[in-house]
């Protein structure tokens, strides 16, 4: 019959050819004024926005060749090469020391952390913990150290360790939930202690994560240490780029200084995939 109709799972369709939109629920409402509420201001705030005068082409144009001097036209001239090395030396300083004491508490904390090998009391009370220093930025815990320390590079090493703390608790706590229970059940049968589940069964399991994530944080902890030169006066390559962009407005300077700290990221992703490698096959 012509007035027959197929349903599906999001419209109804006639025989005719014609959909019929279902009903629409609250939820769906909700969304759809949330969107346009959106959409309303986003468009509100282009039409207010105050340009000072600038005309669009013309700043797309400036900005164009501000990229062209950076990046095309790269050169230093407040630096050598020798002294621009040492300062990523003391970056990537920085981010060993940091990545060295937060993986160490936070291998600790992180088997407490896994629920197949500690109390579920203490799994959820570091893991809540863990939660909240995550959601606090990590430029955030430095300034907050600066308090006590001042700015500088004991702020700034105290406070990525801080949050590399709560990334890593997270990350090796689920690495270590991920073993096989029978594994640790049958150990628990034929005698071990705790201590001894966890260096015959869970670490050399785990191994490979673990070398992953202290990798993953490791070029994490090493862009912060850049941020951070510029932000807190912790030094390294990320001061000399703060000097360049914001006190000689040096533009190929900049641009120089980008592609070191670019030429050095690349250079911890080959080293941390080679010595991954190896552990596997080690394996």
């Amino acid at each position: 019959m012509e007035g027959s109709f197929v349903s599906t799972a999001g419209y109804r369709k006639t025989k005719k050819g014609k959909i019929k939109i279902k009903r629409a629920t609250p939820s769906s409402i909700a969304i759809k004024s949330t969107l346009f509420i959106l959409l309303g201001l986003t468009i509100y705030g282009f039409i207010g926005l105050d340009s000072k005068g600038v005309e669009l082409f013309e700043a797309l144009s400036s900005s164009l060749i501000n990229l062209k001097k950076m990046f095309f036209e790269a050169n230093y001239t407040h630096f050598t090469i020798k002294e621009a090395l040492y300062q990523i030396l003391i970056t990537f300083g920085l981010a060993l020391l940091t990545t060295l004491i937060g993986s160490f508490f936070a291998l600790i904390l992180g088997l407490l952390a896994a629920e197949n090998l500690s109390n579920k009391k203490v799994s959820t009370i570091i893991k809540g913990f863990v939660a909240f220093i995550r959601a606090v930025p990590t430029v955030l815990w430095v300034l907050i150290f600066a308090v006590a320390a001042g700015l500088g590079s004991v702020a700034a090493v105290i406070g990525m360790t801080f949050h590399t703390v709560g990334y890593l608790i997270k990350s090796y706590s689920e690495s270590f939930e991920e073993l096989d229970a029978g594994v640790i059940e049958a150990l628990k049968a034929s005698g071990a202690n705790w201590w001894q589940i966890v260096f015959q069964a869970v670490l050399p399991s785990s191994a490979t994560y673990l070398l992953s994530w202290t990798f993953i944080r490791f070029e994490i902890n090493f862009t912060n240490a850049v941020a951070m030169g510029a932000a807190a006066g912790a030094g390294g390559i990320g001061f000399e780029l703060f000097m360049a962009s914001g006190f000689y407005f040096d533009l190929r300077e900049v641009g120089f200084i980008t592609y070191l700290v670019l030429f050095s990221a690349i250079i911890l992703e080959v080293l941390s995939t080679k010595l991954k490698n190896r552990l596997v096959v080690s394996n």
